[in-house]
């Protein structure tokens, strides 16, 4: 049967898009590569029966998990990673110089459940800063972007008044920073009323690897259940596509580093600083930074009980 999955137009997994590497499965991409298009792909990932499963949320899939949903199957497939100390964003002028800074602040978010805001609270717990030590304030960071018109909110979170982003209350100055995936529209490194924390955070999300080994992953490739049961090598040989891609990929930067204008330098230094083969899939390879994220999501009280890696992965591994 023919076999379509569904994911954003990520750099990394063209060459998979184009057949440059052959797989027994097609992909079915968003085009323009900002934020309606991809959560288009990811809600029919899930919400369309034409199609065998896609890019989905790992907090989502957790949470399945955790009411006794089994109907989609998780693949060690990280398509979406990120660091997360460039995705805070202060006033221009703001006191603030560092996360440890944000202890009893106020900070808006996009969303209290998804997987990058995992990752935002366990930097942050890292850098000293617990979730319960902050104001949080969930809500669309500019509207109107509009992902959730009735957040989940944490114990004594608030939600922005309506028809107000959360951009507008940071300059406002009713926030004090913002933790946001893509970059608010007012957001400038000189001249906007929107800056970076840390205008350059390689240093410290170096040092945040460094500490916890952590380059976060986000979304993952998730199958239908009927799909895998057909067939339950498929998870593997999925999963080996994407690791033949990313071969691809790295052979491709490597020897034509022309894509920016000091592509080679910043592969040099990326590798030295973090190591090679960052963005390898599979269990072995990520194992140690999937631990760390359920145990975080279950720190957060946002699973009832803590889902070890080997059950979130359990179909992949029986295949």
């Amino acid at each position: 049967m023919p076999l379509t999955l569904t994911c954003a137009d990520y750099v990394r997994i063209m060459p998979l898009a184009t057949g440059a590497v052959p797989a027994e499965f097609t992909l079915e991409l968003s085009r323009s590569g900002a934020w309606p298009g991809r959560a288009e792909m990811m809600r029919r990932a899930t919400g369309d029966a034409s199609v065998a499963g896609g890019e989905g949320s790992m907090g989502i899939h957790l949470k399945r998990m955790d009411a006794g949903d089994r109907s989609f199957v998780a693949l060690p497939v990280f398509v979406l990673r990120n660091f997360t100390a460039r995705d805070i964003y202060v006033r221009q002028g703001s006191p603030l110089g560092t996360a440890a800074d944000l202890k009893g602040k106020r900070i808006g978010m996009y969303s209290w459940t998804a997987s990058g805001s995992i990752w935002y609270r366990h930097f942050l717990a890292w850098a000293g800063v617990e979730a319960d030590a902050v104001q949080w304030c969930i809500g669309d960071i500019d509207a109107p972007w509009g992902m959730q018109s009735n957040p989940a909110l944490p114990a004594g979170g608030t939600a922005p008044p309506p028809g107000r982003s959360l951009s507008q209350m940071l300059i406002a100055g009713e926030l004090d920073a913002v933790y946001s995936p893509p970059v608010p529209k007012d957001h400038h490194p000189v001249r906007g009323p929107i800056v970076r924390l840390y205008p350059d955070p390689r240093v410290v999300e170096a040092n945040y690897f460094k500490a916890t080994g952590v380059f976060p992953p986000q979304h993952l490739m998730v199958l239908r259940r009927e799909a895998w049961e057909r067939d339950r090598g498929l998870a593997r040989r999925i999963t080996d596509a994407f690791n033949a891609c990313e071969d691809y990929v790295d052979d491709q930067l490597r020897f034509m580093p022309y894509a920016t204008p000091w592509m080679q330098q910043d592969l040099e230094e990326s590798e030295t600083l973090l190591g090679p083969n960052l963005y390898r899939h599979g269990l072995d390879a990520n194992r140690a930074v999937m631990e760390q994220f359920c145990a975080e999501a279950h720190k957060l009280g946002l699973t009832q009980r803590l889902i070890g890696v080997d059950e979130y992965f359990r179909e992949f591994l029986e295949s």
